[in-house]
């Protein structure tokens, strides 16, 4: 019997053969993994922050700073794992002496254990820089996200505001704001540290809503009768938080520098509190004869600023799109 062309066997077959062959082909395309070609199953897309993900695991920098960052979180929390004495237990029969066995660091100008209290010291710092932080991102954040989305009036107040609050010198104004208070508590830093911090996030959060606001799907939503809640919430929040959270993770090195200036000026943490800056500024006129006392505070707030700007670095290479 003669083969019959394509053409023949689907006139030959009628309505119902050529039902049958497009069912047939169609199971065959399902049965033949990733497609006609065999390619191999199609692999889901991802999303920014999956991509962003990935690429911090490979990053040695992130993995560097996340580590220190971990470990003085842990010391934050609970100093006596490192440290078993006194930061308060202090002898005037050892000041500035040197490193002795049980006391690596030496001691300091009241006879204080200088390791001691740069473990304890991490507390009051770290808490100053993730309080200060929270509070300037969320303040920050929703002021400027609530102005770019309505824009008009709302907008720019907030853009003669946030001028005004970007000419205020930030020592100068810790200086007036901090001298009249007399607690020796981390809040009256960090409420400072919040009402002159949250400008720089909020016109941050600003403009990435207003570049968020103008794509397609947010116009979509909008046309299909979506409310402001659910376009702010839904699809302009998840896209426009990415340059806030670089931000923020970068500023909260700077704030933890900003209380150890604040306290080594007198106006920030007092005593009885324990702080780097507190040290640092109690070690300065020791300088020539215990240089240690200096050294150590110093050095563990460097490292401390360092690792947050390098986790800040590293977040900002992984979330901007340009950079892949």
């Amino acid at each position: 019997m003669p083969e019959q062309t394509p053409d023949e066997a689907i006139s030959s077959a009628g309505a119902g053969g050529v039902m049958d062959l497009a069912l047939e082909e169609g199971t065959t395309l399902e049965r033949t993994p990733g497609g006609p070609e065999g390619t191999g199953p199609a692999e889901k897309p991802r999303s920014l922050w999956s991509d962003a993900w990935r690429d911090l695991r490979r990053n040695p920098v992130f993995i560097i700073s996340a580590l220190i960052i971990l470990f003085l979180v842990i010391i934050s929390i609970w100093p006596s794992l490192i440290a078993d004495q006194d930061p308060l237990n202090c002898d005037l029969a050892k000041a500035q002496q040197g490193s002795q066995p049980g006391h690596p660091f030496g001691f300091d100008g009241q006879g204080c254990d200088v390791y001691t209290r740069t473990v304890y010291g991490a507390r009051n710092s770290v808490t100053v820089g993730v309080c200060s932080t929270l509070g300037v991102t969320l303040l920050g954040g929703v002021l400027g996200g609530l102005a770019g989305f309505f824009g008009g009036l709302s907008d720019s107040i907030l853009s003669r505001v946030t001028d005004v609050f970007f000419g205020i010198p930030v020592v100068l104004g810790g200086l007036v704001f901090l001298s009249v208070v007399t607690s020796s508590t981390v809040w009256p830093v960090i409420g400072f540290i919040v009402l002159l911090g949250w400008p720089q996030i909020a016109r941050i959060a600003r403009g990435s809503v207003i570049t968020a606001k103008q794509n397609d799907y947010v116009q979509a939503a909008r046309a299909l009768g979506a409310s402001n809640t659910r376009m702010m919430l839904r699809h302009i929040t998840p896209n426009a938080i990415a340059p806030v959270i670089v931000v923020a993770t970068i500023a909260l090195g700077t704030y933890i520098s900003l209380e150890a200036t604040l306290s080594f000026l007198g106006v920030g943490l007092k005593p009885p509190a324990v702080s780097w800056g507190i040290d640092i500024s109690a070690a300065s006129q020791y300088i020539r004869n215990a240089p240690h006392m200096l050294l150590w505070p110093a050095g563990a707030l460097a490292v401390t600023v360092l690792a947050f700007i390098m986790l800040g670095d590293a977040v900002r290479d992984a979330l901007d799109p340009k950079l892949r």
